[in-house]
């Protein structure tokens, strides 16, 4: 198989990661219930008259996938592929209530045409003038990985040599009520810094767009290889090590030359249960988390992806990312292990290039 090689990265979170040339240097904490994203200056990026028509996930992605492609010092790709839990779902919830307080009448179709999973891919499809595969995967908390098992496919079969591949979610007042009502996000307000010790049930609500290019071809900016991804929609805790191990085995790794795993622990007690299981596997290798930077949202996992990439990258650990006290003089393999309310689960392995 040929290697594949992430060649750049862009993000647009709740920390300031639309600079690629800082690092975590100034975290942002939070006390609340959800975190929104740090917004960049949008008029860098896109033209006003068009970011007032946009949807706050299109004018993050469009942020992010500018910031990758510039990196890349690419000007258009062969391939888009997004992953995404809800898609624009703010301008689904605005078409809807229009619907309702109109009386099915005098709709404009702005709001509709928006309001697709697929506006994203489309909108930078436009943009850029790709007419290549566009493509938009909606799988719950594995879109991102979708999204990346696709492009992987791709790029192996030579059926691409560079593809945009990207998570986003956004958050919304009703999706955010919905979460609340049937008792996934926390009921009182956490320190995100002390969200693993909050000992209560549900999370911490974010959102964010994490965008990347991927390639067969390894350019100057790149960052890592993309080794190996694999997801499981349903794992029980007694499987987990034997899934994890079964995985590094298919990927030629012995779990000891692992230099760090980062775990998307979001402080949930009910099924924080199923990191701990790899902290034992793991008990003499550096352990690292991220939702408490970020938020949990269908594809935080990209923003796992982007801090994975930045780490190997620059062979910084960041303090505020530390899950334990473990450290090795240099990273050179990275484990991602994702899971949310004890369903899909996800394992992605990366090493340094």
């Amino acid at each position: 198989m040929k290697p594949i090689y992430i060649n750049s990265i862009g993000s647009v979170s709740a920390q300031k990661t639309y600079n690629n040339s800082e690092f975590l240097t100034d975290v942002v904490s939070y006390f609340d219930t959800e975190i929104r994203v740090i917004d960049p200056d949008y008029k860098q990026f896109i033209p006003p008259a068009a970011a007032r028509r946009m949807a706050k996930g299109i004018k993050m992605s469009t942020v992010s996938s500018q910031i990758a492609m510039t990196e890349a010092g690419l000007e258009n790709v062969d391939a888009i592929i997004v992953g995404t839990g809800l898609g624009c779902i703010g301008d689904s919830e605005k078409f809807v209530s229009a619907i309702i307080d109109n009386n099915e009448q005098f709709l404009t179709p702005t709001r509709f045409i928006q309001s697709s999973h697929n506006t994203v891919a489309g909108q930078i499809a436009l943009g850029i003038g790709c007419k290549g595969h566009n493509f938009t995967f909606v799988h719950s908390s594995i879109s991102f990985e979708s999204a990346l098992m696709d492009s992987k496919m791709m790029l192996e079969n030579n059926e691409a040599e560079n593809i945009l591949v990207g998570g986003v979610d956004e958050l919304v007042s009703h999706h955010i009520d919905t979460h609340k009502l049937i008792g996934h996000i926390k009921k009182e307000p956490v320190a995100t810094k002390d969200l693993l010790q909050s000992g209560t049930k549900g999370m911490i609500m974010g959102e964010g767009a994490s965008f990347f290019v991927l390639s067969n071809k390894k350019l100057p900016s790149c960052y890592a290889e993309l080794v190996a991804i694999s997801t499981y929609n349903t794992l029980s805790k007694e499987s987990l090590m034997a899934k994890v191990k079964s995985f590094l085995e298919e990927s030629k790794t012995l779990p000891e030359t692992i230099d760090l795993v980062i775990l998307g622990n979001n402080g949930d007690i009910e099924f924080d249960h199923y990191y701990d299981t790899l902290r034992n596997l793991f008990k003499d290798t550096p352990l690292a988390y991220y939702k408490h930077l970020c938020g949990e949202f269908d594809t935080a996992s990209g923003f796992a992806f982007w801090l994975a990439n930045k780490i190997l990258k620059t062979q910084t650990v960041p303090e505020a990312v530390q899950l334990n006290q473990k450290s090795k003089p240099t990273t050179g393999t990275v484990l991602l292990y994702n899971q949310y309310r004890g369903e899909n689960h996800s394992l992605t392995l990366l090493r340094r290039c």
